[in-house]
């Protein structure tokens, strides 16, 4: 009797506390609601109250991470109807961070990796329009604009005391993933710019002719400045260099949705040496390459700390057309680490000497390291 009263007692308590925090949220809504009726009634400007909402809501979702975000019914719309693999812009990857737009990546052969923005610049000024304020998609529209028109950034970058400016050419973005060359008669490079529907296909035959060369005794696989892009082909890049065993795992709110993903038998370089080259521009896709790689022990990393996204982005659209862009789960690799705020280290440290690297020159630190490392 006195177990049953127990239950009944919590139970009561339990319902108790969960219609206390339902009424908190309510009573929050209200006071949103009496702020915005103030805001619009005493403002010393008139507000677009629609506006003011949507900034409200991407506020709520920039609290989560700098990686959630609300897509308005116009720039979903563009979103969804732009042209794979070819766009207009200044050909960088961006995130929202401490309220001003951060440089994940510059793209390479782009107007913004020319003019050198590097990976870690902080954007604070669009033309004549400061950053802070902005959510991430506003900021986005405002470096928008036709081909062949100038814009303005206005850089913070880490170790430079001043700001630094830059003009910039907007162009039509031709996104080529891969670029494949033999080094030294005996090295395969393979660089890989992002990863979109097509890279693994294009690896995979770039590498193929590269092994119809029977003095090839090594490979340089370089993800350098690689923001990411789709999971489906970091995984089937990095099974390309495994035999077995996990290759990285998400990890979710709901643990039915909990995945893991492993290698299957075949290698397509046979066991031959493999560098991989990162940077702080490597991102997401390419830390999970490199990470599963280096777990395993199947390459060297060479290079610097990459840039520590480990999340799962789901597009999720609205009653309105528009869309949320929400962090639904996290990257693990096989050894249990997470990526994310973390990266993953190189094995062997190697500082970048120039802004802009550039492939089989005397000025790129990393490349000529690997060379000399591989041949001895």
């Amino acid at each position: 009797m006195i177990k049953k009263f127990l239950i009944f007692v919590f139970l009561i308590s339990f319902a108790q506390i969960a219609n206390s925090s339902e009424n908190d949220i309510y009573k929050k809504i209200d006071l949103f609601g009496e702020v915005l009726k103030k805001i619009n009634k005493e403002y010393v400007d008139e507000i677009n109250q629609s506006e003011s909402m949507d900034s409200a809501i991407n506020g709520l979702l920039q609290s989560l991470d700098p990686y959630s975000s609300y897509m308005s019914p116009e720039i979903f719309n563009e979103m969804q109807t732009e042209t794979s693999g070819e766009f207009g812009g200044l050909g960088i990857e961006v995130s929202m961070e401490s309220g001003v737009v951060k440089v994940i990546s510059p793209i390479d052969d782009t107007p913004a990796s020319r003019a050198g923005i590097k990976a870690g610049d902080y954007i604070v000024k669009i033309n004549d329009t400061q950053v802070q304020g902005k959510s991430l998609s506003e900021a986005v529209e405002l470096m928008r604009g036709p081909v062949g028109s100038g814009i303005e950034l206005t850089v913070r970058r880490r170790g430079e005391k001043k700001a630094l400016n830059f003009t910039i050419i907007r162009e039509i973005i031709e996104v080529k993933s891969v670029k494949a060359d033999l080094l030294e008669k005996n090295i395969g490079y393979v660089r890989l710019t992002s990863f979109n529907e097509n890279s693994s296909e294009q690896i995979k035959k770039e590498i193929k002719n590269l092994e119809k060369n029977k003095s090839v005794k090594a490979y340089i696989l370089d993800l350098r400045n690689n923001p990411g892009g789709l999971l489906s082909q970091a995984i089937k890049i990095s099974d390309f260099f495994l035999n077995n065993g996990e290759i990285v795992s998400t990890k979710s709110r709901k643990a039915s949705e909990n995945r893991k993903w492993f290698a299957k038998n075949g290698d397509l370089i046979n066991g031959k040496t493999l560098l991989v080259l990162i940077n702080y521009g490597s991102a997401s896709a390419s830390e999970i390459v490199a990470g599963a790689l280096k777990d395993h022990k199947r390459a060297i990393l060479l290079g610097e700390n990459s840039y520590g996204k480990g999340s799962v982005q789901s597009i999720i659209p609205l009653k309105n057309n528009g869309a949320i862009r929400l962090t639904v789960a996290k990257y693990y690799l096989p050894s249990g680490k997470s990526i994310s705020e973390i990266g993953v280290s190189p094995d062997i440290e190697i500082n970048e000497e120039t802004d802009n690297f550039r492939i089989k020159t005397e000025t790129d630190n990393q490349l000529n390291y690997a060379i000399k490392l591989v041949n001895g």
